[in-house]
């Protein structure tokens, strides 16, 4: 009888994981994987496929604007400056936490010191203003991330600073 039951709960489970918005996108991972050269020379993929980065954590500052309408003006300048980063190829990845914790976000750069990154972050107008702060440190990962920015603008129906 337990045997049927997993059966007909693990068949429920499986139908409600086939809603459209649900759905996983297919990978065939019985497909013969080749190697990439040129992908893995694109990325500077080391022999795990992987490279390093800093990422950034990005904590609540201590001077956050009390003035909604400063707050807006911020934010939006603290967008296009993330945008600028992209589209100079330093910043993989980016974005906000979803809980309004003190840990407010995350960046993922594309460069081969903290100082570097470091540097980075002070063109924040929202670390500039105290805003935001943030922690750095080295992170290795996969190299498949520097791929991400050319495939999100093929997703992108509207840009974040506007």
């Amino acid at each position: 009888m337990k045997k049927y039951l997993f059966i007909l709960i693990a068949g429920l489970i499986i139908s409600g994981c086939n809603k459209k918005t649900n759905e996983a996108i297919p990978v065939d991972i019985s497909a013969e994987i080749t190697l990439d050269s040129t992908l893995i020379q694109k990325t500077g993929a080391d022999e795990f496929g992987m490279k390093h980065y800093v990422i950034a954590f990005l904590k609540r500052g201590p001077n956050r604007p009390a003035d909604s309408a400063e707050a807006a003006k911020l934010q939006k300048a603290h967008l296009e400056n993330i945008m600028r980063l992209a589209d100079e190829g330093k910043l993989i990845l980016a974005g906000p936490f979803m809980d309004n914790d003190d840990m407010r976000g995350i960046y993922i750069f594309d460069v081969a010191t903290l100082e570097e990154a470091r540097l980075l972050t002070e063109t924040d107008p929202a670390i500039q203003a105290g805003s935001l702060v943030m922690e750095l440190k080295p992170w290795y990962g996969t190299a498949a991330l520097l791929l991400v920015p050319d495939i999100h603008k093929k997703l992108e129906k509207k840009n974040i600073a506007e």
